[in-house]
């Protein structure tokens, strides 16, 4: 009789057993959606306060498109769950998101004089002069370009091969410095040609080139990255701001997207991104090499009130990390 207690009582002690609620697939999955949602909404928070102005947090903030796309797929994953405060926390970070994001989808409309005169103008960062001459003076060609900014051409080698390839022909005007980092190549005049007087890393290459009969000034545009000093690269887009005004036109490699802060804070100084005022939200430039596509928007073409864009583009140049980026603006009436 003990022995047949005993076995029954082992058998309802193993049979019995509740499993741990923790291991359950649904609670990990729930757990793991919770804490996915968590880093979404701390990146929203950092966005919208700033913090990456001049901090580290300016290199996560760098993926908030893709971030987006995972908050998509966490709204998926989370409907089955039967957590109705997970789905909603999913849906309302969704939906935030793509309040951030459709402006740049959606074309500004700007209403521009079909006698309005235009100006063509390109950035090409050349990896430390890596570029492939030809398929630059290629571009320069086949895109019709009247202003050519340049980033990291470092090498007196690289502005002899530009000019071997036919870049003297296209454009005899240039304002260089390859000792420096940026510099202007134009097929039509320039003056007051020189370095920028802003506190940059790496000095800026300014020229202005009359159009149509204003005045537009160009400035070549190289600043520094976030992952090597963050504060300093906020800086860097700082001293840019006094650059800013109506026939102003920037244009280079940034390192920054239209999510930082320092960014956003030079646009709003009456300054337009290219590819935001005709909807084109989706172009990334950089990095720009092997079989991946880029991941990040760091190359822009800005302009003051007295422009309006076109068409703006994106083109592979050999022997850089970066697409080139070709705009056609207009150069509106005053009034």
């Amino acid at each position: 009789m003990t022995g047949t207690v005993g076995t029954t009582g082992a058998a309802r002690g193993s049979a019995g057993r509740p499993a741990r609620s923790w291991l359950r697939p649904r609670v990990v999955l729930r757990v793991a959606c919770l804490l996915a949602l968590a880093g979404v909404a701390a990146l929203l928070v950092v966005r919208f306060a700033g913090l990456d102005d001049g901090t580290y947090l300016a290199i996560p903030v760098s993926g908030l498109p893709y971030v987006a796309a995972v908050s998509v797929v966490l709204l998926l994953v989370t409907l089955p769950l039967r957590s109705p405060a997970l789905v909603l926390t999913a849906l309302a970070l969704v939906v935030v998101q793509l309040a951030l994001l459709t402006p740049r989808f959606v074309a500004d409309g700007t209403d521009i004089p079909p006698e309005a005169p235009t100006l063509r103008v390109a950035t090409s960062n050349t990896l430390r002069g890596g570029a492939d001459p030809h398929a630059l003076v290629d571009l320069v060609r086949e895109q019709r370009i009247d202003v050519l900014a340049v980033q990291e051409f470092t090498s007196h080698d690289a502005v002899r091969a530009l000019d071997d390839a036919g870049m003297w022909e296209l454009m005899p005007y240039r304002e260089l410095h390859p000792e420096i980092d940026t510099s202007i190549y134009s097929r039509l005049p320039l003056r007051d040609a020189g370095l920028l007087d802003a506190p940059t890393t790496w000095p800026q290459t300014a020229a202005t080139a009359r159009v149509g009969g204003r005045d537009v000034r160009l400035v070549a545009v190289h600043l520094y990255y976030p992952y090597g000093d963050p504060g300093r690269w906020a800086r860097d887009l700082a001293a840019l701001r006094g650059a800013a005004g109506p026939d102003v036109v920037l244009l280079g490699d940034f390192n920054a997207t239209l999510d930082h802060t320092p960014m956003r804070e030079l646009l709003a100084g009456g300054l337009t991104d290219a590819h935001a005022e005709l909807g084109h939200g989706w172009a990334p430039t950089w990095p720009a090499r092997g079989t991946f596509p880029p991941l990040l928007q760091l190359d822009h073409v800005l302009y003051g009130s007295g422009l309006a864009a076109v068409s703006v583009s994106e083109h592979v140049v050999p022997g850089t990390d970066h697409h080139a980026v070709v705009a056609e603006l207009a150069v509106l009436p005053r009034g």
